[in-house]
């Protein structure tokens, strides 16, 4: 890995100051290096640069572990997936469409982009699982319409992929039912990476 920020290519992951709300990816992972201090209200209060935030320090601890297990091999590892998870955060940082909730008295809604990162958070609760592109398709703008979630995945060597990828179905499923309103008609998890430096700490 030879990223300054121990992050993999970040600047060619194709995200705009917009997406940020004015901000790059190269200040949010400086504002990381720095613990998060002094605080930056436009960063924290800023959906979308939260949301960067929290999918750059999943995948930044990692790093150590992969960069062990590379020299243990003496070989150059695969950054694929890593690439793949960081560019899946692009789409998660873009607010998207708005998805009200059914409410009669009050006009609440949630963006597409925080839809994507309650979907994201659900690898924590698959230990080694590591979410990539999310997507959501149907008329999320119409209350009550049936809506198709999409999941790219990236999954640890060694552990039974059918296990994980429902592991995470469930998980999400249940993440959007207490989040949202959405009407989900099915969820799609595609597995298309292996990550095998994960062994290297299991045998530790």
């Amino acid at each position: 890995m030879t990223d300054e920020h121990d992050s993999p290519d970040l600047p060619r992951l194709g995200f705009e100051p917009e997406d940020l709300d004015g901000h790059t990816i190269e200040e949010l992972s400086d504002y990381l290096d720095a613990g998060r201090t002094p605080r930056d209200a436009s960063i924290e209060q800023s959906a979308g640069c939260r949301l960067a935030l929290d999918a750059l320090e999943r995948l930044r601890g990692l790093t150590p572990d992969l960069m062990e297990a590379d020299a243990a091999a003496e070989e150059q590892a695969d950054e694929g997936w890593a690439q793949k998870i960081l560019a899946g955060i692009t789409l998660d940082a873009r607010a998207g469409r708005r998805i009200p909730f059914r409410a009669d008295d009050a006009d609440l809604a949630i963006t597409e982009g925080a839809v994507r990162g309650i979907v994201r958070a659900a690898e924590s609760a698959v230990p080694g699982a590591l979410i990539g592109r999310c997507r959501v398709d149907g008329d999320v703008t119409e209350p009550g319409a049936p809506v198709r979630v999409h999941v790219d995945a990236s999954v640890p060597y060694g552990r039974p992929i059918p296990d994980m990828a429902e592991q995470l179905r469930a998980e999400i499923g249940e993440r959007l039912r207490r989040h949202t309103d959405l009407t989900v008609a099915g969820i799609d998890v595609t597995v298309h990476d292996i990550q095998t430096f994960l062994d290297a700490e299991e045998e530790r």
